[in-house]
Formats: C-alpha cells, structure tokens, sequence
C-alpha cells in the first residue's frame, strides 16, 4: 500500500485523491503536474477500479509511457491494462472497431505526411493547378487541418490566409473536396480525420457512445488547456455518464492557440461540469523565490485566469536581473561574457539556455557564437541562416554576384510554379553553365525556356536584375532584397508557409543585417562564412556534452534550465508586434509566453533589454522598453546599466 500523505504535499494529495465526479487541477510550473496524475493512477488502482476502465489522454505517447512506467513502480504491472495515450492513438483504436459506422472499413490505411502531400499533389494536378502560382501542397494540408481541429469553415481560414493575394477561394475549396474524394476512395484516413470521425463517430452513433461511456469509470486528461475544440467535445461525451473527469493544465500556460488549442476549455470547464472540485498546485520545487515572484507578479497582469501564486521550496539565492544594452551586437557580446562568468562559477554550458520570442531575434547572437566557435545548439528549428525562407531569398543575391553559381541560379528557378530539378538542370545548360544577368541574351533565353507561369514571373523580376546593375544601387544588398520580396518572394511566403508573417519577418531581418554591408560581396562572403562557422559549432556542440542551447519559448515549454536568459524584450519584438496587430486577444497570451520563459528558470534569469535595433549600414530605429519589464516592481530585479561601451 502506498503512503499517499507521506509521497504527496498537501495540494498534491487532494488532487490525486479527490472523490468521484469532476475534478478540474490547476497545474502551475514546476508544481508536480505528472506526479499528481500519477499517484491519481495509483489511487485509483488501489480502489480495485479496473485498470482497463481508466483512459488516460496526453499529448504525446513519451508522456503517457512516462506516467503509466512510474505508476507501474508504484502499484505493479496491473497498469498495463490502462487505456493510455494521445487522442489520436485513442481514436484509432476505437475506430478500428467501429470504422464501418462512419463509411470507412475497420482496416482503413492512416496517411502519413508524404502520403498526404502525394494526394494533394494528384488533386492540384487533376484540377490543372500545377502550372500557376497557387497555393503550395504542404500549406493546403496545413489549412485543411486547422479548419478540422479548430472546427472553422476552411473559407473562413482560407479568406483570411489569402486576403492580400488574388488566390481564388473556390479553386482552394475545390481541391479540398478532391482530397476527401480520394481519401474515400482509398479507403484512408489523415491523422486529423482520426480526431474528426472519432468525434463523429459518438456524435452519429449513440450505442456506440453509450458503450464506451460505460466503459471509462474514469477519464484522465493531462495538458488540458492545450485541447482543440474537437478533444474537448470528444472528452466531454466519453465522461457524459459517470462524469468521473480530473483535467490537469495550467491557463498561465496556454501559449498554441496558433495551432489549433483553444484557451476557453479550460476556462469554461467549470461552467460545463458546475460540481466541479478546483484544485490548485502552487508549491513550486523549481524555481528560487526570486524567479517565482517576477512570474506571479507579471502574470498578475492578465485578468480573465484562474488566479494562482506560486510558493518557493527552495531557499532565496538571487534576483533575476534585468540588464539595458544598447542594440543586439552588444546584447550578444553580453551573453557570451555572462555565460563564461557563469562558468567560472561552476555552472556547465548545457545548463544555460537563451529563449526568444521568433527565430530572428537570435540572428545577431548566432553569428556571434559562431565566430567565437562556441557550441550551440537550436531545439527549436535550424540555424538562421540555414532556414528555407533565408536561403531562398539569397539565391537571387548569390546568381547577381556570381554567374557560374549553378546551386543558387537552380534554387531560384525552382521557386517559380511548373519547375523542378529537370527543367532547372536544362535551362542551366541551355545557358552554358553560366548565367550572366549583364547579358540580355542570358535573360532572353531562360525567359523563353519557362512555361507561362514562370516565365511571367521570371518577367516580373528583371527590373529587379537591372536595379542590380545601376551604379548606386549595385552592391546594395537590402534594397535587392526588398525588391525581391516585394516582386515575388512574399506571394510566395503567402503559397508556401502557413506561418509566412514570421518568415518575411526573417527576411526583413536579413535585409537589415544585409544593409551593414559596404558591398554585396562583403555580405554574400559573411552569410557563408557564418554557415560554414556554423556547421564547425555544430560539429562540436554534438561532440560534446558543453553547448549553450537555444529555443524559441514556444518549443521551451516543458523543458528547464538552472540558467535562462531572454533576448530582446522590447515592444513589437516581445511581446510580438505581428501577433498583437491580429488578435485583440494576444496581449494575454504574449504575457503567458513570458511567464512561460520566466518559469524555464531554476537558478538564475536574465532578461534582456536592448534600446536600438540596427536597420541598416548607418540606421537605427530606438525601442520601447517591454511592458512586462515596466509592469514588474523595481524591488523585485536587479537592474544593470552603464554597459554602453
């Protein structure tokens, strides 16, 4: 028998031992969440309830391997009788059963991500698509799956995505329904069909509900306030009978509504279950006290919550420390001094972290670390330079400064609609194996080797090539940029990337970045010097246990670190300009994010704070300080000037 008031503190045990019906537990950072479910487990066991009449829903299966292998050391191997996993693996396995009674056979195929694409593809191509600029694969099938899981009309979506482009609504919707068809016929099901028919499934067949409504004396969900619209329904009629639901989440951690989670099932969950037991965990083990009083106070700031204060463990050590720097050179020359300071007081490289609201705002500290040869590593992406977006911008750049290079010219090439490796090799030779934008005949000849779509669009760029030969202009890399943005590449980012406001808001970085150069040279040389710099780091950094770790905030939730600082906390970087101008709602969920970031923190938290943002050779534009830096009492940070040298 388990000692549950031994194992658990106060709030811990409440939750993992609260009576039947439903219970809503409201998880802060670093509280024991996974620890509360599984001892939730074990209790439940140890009152002989059938281990396969639990469900327990998480969001990857690592987490419900992780709970359900430490709660078979607390009650033994009955465990493994537990109906545990993600929603998806849990409506697999009751649609295996019952696929017929939504017009699929119980031996349905599961498309994977290529299989997907491969249909969309077939579909755009029946439908005489492929020769146009269009809406790329990969984003349709981004589209269609925000539509189901957010359970909006995918022209309402659609609408907003293409509201500054001339892409025909009908032309998107009709490929929709030809991916449906052929899914149908194939007898196939995507990965978000699985959440779709599974809802649609209880929905249509009552006996079927009924039957697992009798099944499931008790549902476990963890990361509730990352549920969509259809988990949450899915959820609500699983527990529709004996109504024995405990939720686990956190609302200060609801940071995905980007991806489909909606923020309003865990606020509303007390409307819809009215006898609902709230329990909070507060008692942090973590984080020093003074990490979690800048997090209470700066998340104090969002009104509609469930209000929570954390409470320290651990004994007082330092005040995380707010340090003003004058643009993000210094801030990255700062960082790298803080981190080897930190080193000398013992702390390793891998128990540092530096968090940042989008990719770009690293861009300056990557080049940095690369330079100095110091090993980092992104869990978050690729390295700046490294991104699609970025390289195909300086493809254009590269075929400007360098006529025999083939690998940019071909890159370029294959941006544009109807072309791949074939023609992009022909056209290549075609040209001798060179392209010389100074020679109108070069010009000429591909123009004349592109089928209609891209050639008008090879049209629509050679202004761009003769903005490159006009003598004031010629080494100006940023306006070359902007240009190609401006004619191409932002319809394109629109076609291409369902996240395409934050790719062009990379690219306007490297236009800013590329402006601090004399010469287009000078900047095309730096950009390869830093990615072969780069591959050097990232050789060593997975050679060796010491390297700095970089993530965006997004890809840090869940993780921790004894040291974290966060760059560039000023307005329209963090919070995020783009994110507060398309939602009246952003404001509390960029807040949430810098809670998020403040709580990665065990030991020591810097937050950064540049006053400029250098635009171009000569330019620069001077910062507002964040709001989540003004909102916080003085008394609770140390603050660091004078480092303007």
């Amino acid at each position: 028998m388990i000692d549950f008031e031994r194992e658990l503190n106060t709030e811990q045990l409440a939750a993992a031992t609260a009576p039947d019906g439903a219970s809503l537990v409201l998880a802060a950072a670093g509280t024991g969440k996974t620890r509360t479910l599984v001892y939730r487990v074990a209790w439940l066991v140890e009152r002989e309830v059938p281990t396969d009449r639990i469900l327990l829903l998480t969001f990857t299966n690592k987490a419900a391997r992780e709970m359900l292998d430490r709660a078979r050391t607390q009650v033994g191997a009955q465990v493994g009788g537990i109906w545990g996993g993600t929603f998806h693996h849990m409506a697999n396995r009751i649609l295996r059963r019952h696929a017929r009674s939504v017009g699929f056979p119980n031996d349905y195929t599961i498309l994977d991500r290529d299989d997907s694409l491969s249909l969309i593809k077939g579909c755009l191509k029946a439908l005489g698509l492929t020769q146009r600029e269009f809406p790329k694969p990969g984003l349709l099938m981004g589209l269609f799956s925000r539509a189901a899981n957010t359970k909006r009309p995918l022209a309402e979506l659609a609408q907003s995505h293409f509201a500054e482009t001339s892409v025909d609504l009908g032309d998107v919707l009709a490929v929709q329904e030809s991916y449906a068809r052929r899914k149908d016929a194939l007898g196939a099901m995507d990965f978000d069909d699985l959440l779709v028919n599974g809802l649609r499934l209880f929905d249509e067949q009552p006996r079927v509900l009924q039957q697992y409504q009798d099944r499931f004396l008790h549902v476990l969900v963890d990361e509730y306030q990352d549920t969509n619209a259809i988990q949450s329904q899915w959820v609500d009629g699983v527990c529709g009978r004996h109504g024995n639901i405990l939720v686990v989440g956190d609302d200060f951690q609801s940071i995905y509504s980007w991806r489909g989670a909606d923020y309003r099932n865990i606020m509303s969950f007390p409307e819809r279950y009215p006898q609902a037991r709230v329990f909070k965990l507060e008692t942090n083990y973590r984080s020093v006290p003074e990490i979690l009083e800048v997090a209470n106070a700066c998340i104090a700031h969002n009104p509609e919550q469930f209000q929570k204060t954390m409470r320290a463990t651990r004994e007082p050590y330092r005040k995380p420390v707010v340090v003003r720097l004058r643009d993000g050179a210094q801030q990255a020359r700062y960082l790298l001094e803080e981190v080897r300071r930190l080193q000398r007081e013992g702390y390793r490289m891998n128990e540092m972290a530096v968090l940042y609201r989008a990719h770009f705002h690293a861009m300056e500290l990557q080049s940095h670390l690369a330079r100095e040869r110091v090993p980092y590593l992104i869990t978050s992406g690729v390295r700046f330079f490294e991104q699609a977006h970025v390289k195909d911008v300086c493809s254009l750049l590269r075929i400007l400064h360098a006529p025999h290079d083939e690998l940019g010219f071909r890159r370029l090439l294959e941006l544009f609609p109807g072309v791949g490796q074939a023609t992009s090799s022909k056209v290549w030779r075609k040209l001798g194996a060179g392209f010389d934008v100074r020679q109108s005949g070069h010009v000429k000849l591909v123009a004349d080797a592109l089928r209609p779509a891209a050639r008008e669009i090879w049209e629509r760029l050679e202004p761009t090539f003769s903005y490159a030969l006009t003598p004031a202009e010629t080494n100006e890399g940023a306006s070359l940029i902007e240009a190609f943005v401006r004619d191409f590449y932002r319809q394109y980012a629109i076609d291409t990337f369902e996240n395409y406001p934050a790719r062009l808001e990379d690219i306007s970085e490297l236009a800013a970045f590329a402006g601090r150069f004399a010469t287009l040279q000078g900047f095309l040389s730096e950009v390869a010097l830093l990615t072969n710099l780069d591959a050097e780091v990232e050789n060593l950094a997975h050679d060796s246990d010491e390297a700095l770790r970089l993530s965006t905030i997004h890809q840090a939730k869940g993780l921790e670190w004894k040291v974290v600082f966060v760059l560039w906390l000023a307005e329209g970087m963090f919070p995020s300009g783009r994110a507060m101008e398309e939602s009246p709602a952003a404001a509390s969920e960029e807040r949430r994010l810098f809670y998020v970031a403040v709580t990665r923190a065990q030991d020591a938290l810097y937050l950064c704070v540049p006053e400029v943002r250098r635009l171009r050779e000569r330019g620069s534009m001077p910062c507002l300080t964040s709001r989540f830096i003004d909102e916080l009492p003085r008394e609770l940070v140390e603050r660091e000037q004078g480092l303007f040298v």
